[in-house]
């Protein structure tokens, strides 16, 4: 308050004084004023500039004197412009053939940690990662330590070092009995600093509170797609639809592709996507059934087909999509729709097996954030019948009728029934009511009331339904009436029965729910690359 009140008199005085000068020199005095003040702004700024001109010749005169000027920095844009042949290695790949030698590595930048003496980085090459070590010394200096120190984590980078095993192993990566000495590294593509998703996070156990919910990794799938659970789920998704094709192929099956685009709902019309071509309306495909029995009326006599499917249905489950992935076959057989059967059983046995053979490394990495017991099934695949499921279901306390269809609770009751008594989570379901069946159903020859139908189910849920079809014109006509379908907008599908066609059978499955109910994942949305359902359309 003494201080205020000194100042305030001192400015009193100036004023009582500037009071007493003539105009002329009250100017000239604010004249003096003001050069004084350009004076001390302009001594200022040049102390401002000398000290940066010699932080500038400090840092070049440390550039000239860097012994790792070259090994390290931003590399020019790629355009493709040489071609050097430089050898890149895989993560995954190194033996301890390697150890001593000088690689290349391409990766991600995962993590990167600074010590006064080094800085740690974690590597990453999709589910592979590995240590890389800077260490600061006669060959890297600290322009070097802190350049690399300083980089985006996710940024894609160029690291050349010498492969060397680490006094323990290295728990944080998946590769844990090597690490790199690192000599040189160059940034390929750089990340922002900010990303909206941390991979870390997104690689959290299920049950962690700091795992982001589901629509913030959709809304940045880009990034969570990076993550490594995400990256082993689409490998094994790979695996499924390579081992379908093998499996297949090896059976003498034609894979087809059918068209998409179509004059009528190949279902049921209340759940098809309808679109303007040219002058007439047509839909998207919620099935490639019809065209392949048409393929098999053609003398195709076995056929599958990998494609995309589309239902317009608004559920929101945790597996429904409007898109998905469909793994569809059709097969002629000689006397029995078991034959069919028997072949749509071991096709998912050898695809179960392939995954475990070949995949056994992601299924790991899944299972770290996803804890599942193994996925079990039986050889040759356990069949039941539909009296011996409803009674199952009754015994468990279910009230249902012989010919009630089943609900996604008493599905799921009794796939946990059959597993404790059969010890499989992979069945088949036979023998359908024929009243809760599409009107190409077979009728079962001993009793019309039920059908030469059945769905493939795992861990208690549904992921095909197939059944024998019909192939005789006439009672395909009168199933199609007794549904109330109008064959006139099916012309083409029932004339190919007319021309003579050979008894078959075959079913459909999403390839995504697969994948879901073999890991023991939430949600089907894990198993779909950029998911559709009725409020996503984006990315």
């Amino acid at each position: 308050m003494i201080a205020t009140g000194v100042v305030l008199v001192e400015k009193m005085e100036e004023e009582k004084k500037n009071d007493q000068l003539t105009p002329e020199e009250r100017e000239k005095k604010k004249l003096e004023k003001k050069a004084a003040k350009e004076a001390k702004k302009l001594e200022k700024e040049l102390k401002k500039k000398q000290r940066q001109e010699a932080e500038a010749a400090k840092k070049l005169k440390a550039a000239e004197s860097d012994v790792s000027k070259g090994f390290y920095g931003k590399l020019p844009l790629i355009q493709s412009k040489t071609r050097e042949g430089k050898l890149f290695s895989k993560v995954s790949e190194l033996t301890d053939d390697d150890v001593n030698k000088t690689v290349v590595l391409r990766a991600r930048l995962h993590t990167v940690r600074e010590m006064s003496s080094a800085v740690f980085m974690k590597l990453r090459q999709r589910t592979h990662s590995i240590q890389a070590v800077l260490i600061l010394g006669d060959k890297v200096s600290k322009l070097m330590h802190k350049y690399v120190a300083k980089l985006n984590p996710e940024s894609i980078v160029d690291v050349e070092g010498v492969v060397a095993k680490p006094e323990n192993p290295v728990e944080s990566c998946s590769v844990q009995n090597f690490e790199l000495v690192v000599s040189k590294c160059f940034v390929v593509s750089e990340a922002v600093p900010r990303l909206p998703l941390q991979l870390d996070d997104a690689s959290r156990e299920e049950n962690d509170p700091m795992l982001p919910n589901q629509n913030t990794c959709l809304n940045n799938r880009i990034l969570d797609l990076r993550a490594e659970p995400n990256q082993a789920i689409f490998k094994i998704q790979a695996g499924v639809c390579t081992l379908f094709r093998e499996t297949l192929n090896g059976r003498g099956f034609t894979e087809i592709h059918s068209p998409k685009m179509i004059s009528a709902a190949s279902e049921s019309g209340s759940s098809v996507f309808e679109l303007t071509y040219f002058k007439s309306k047509a839909y998207l495909a919620q099935s490639p059934q019809l065209y392949k029995q048409m393929a098999i009326a053609s003398d195709f006599e076995r056929v599958y087909e990998v494609g995309p499917v589309f239902r317009a249905e608004n559920s929101f489950t945790h597996r429904h999509l409007t898109e998905f992935t469909g793994l569809d076959l059709e097969m002629a057989f000689n006397e029995h729709y078991h034959e069919v059967l028997e072949v749509i059983g071991d096709t998912f046995v050898q695809i179960f097996r392939g995954l475990n053979e070949r995949f056994s490394h992601e299924i790991e990495v899944v299972r770290k954030q996803y804890n599942r017991e193994p996925f079990t099934w039986l050889e040759p695949t356990l069949r039941i019948e539909w009296p011996e499921g409803i009674q199952m279901l009754r015994d468990a306390g279910e009230e249902i009728g012989d010919f009630d269809d089943i609900g996604t609770p008493q599905e799921k009751l009794l796939g946990r029934l059959v597993k404790e008594k059969y010890n499989t989570d992979f069945y088949i379901l036979d023998k359908f009511p024929l009243c809760i069946r599409p009107f190409y159903t077979m009728p079962s020859p001993e009793d019309e009331r039920y059908s030469n139908s059945y769905d493939i189910m795992m861990r208690g849920e549904e992921i095909m339904s197939g059944a024998q079809r019909i192939h005789d014109p006439v009672l395909l006509e009168e199933r199609a009436k007794e549904h109330g379908i109008d064959f006139s907008e099916m012309h083409d599908y029932l004339e190919c029965f007319k021309f003579g066609c050979p008894p078959h059978g075959g079913g459909g499955v999403g390839m995504e729910r697969v994948v879901m109910l073999f890991l023991g994942l939430p949600n089907i949305r894990k198993t779909s690359l950029f998911p559709r359902d009725p409020t996503r359309l984006t990315p």
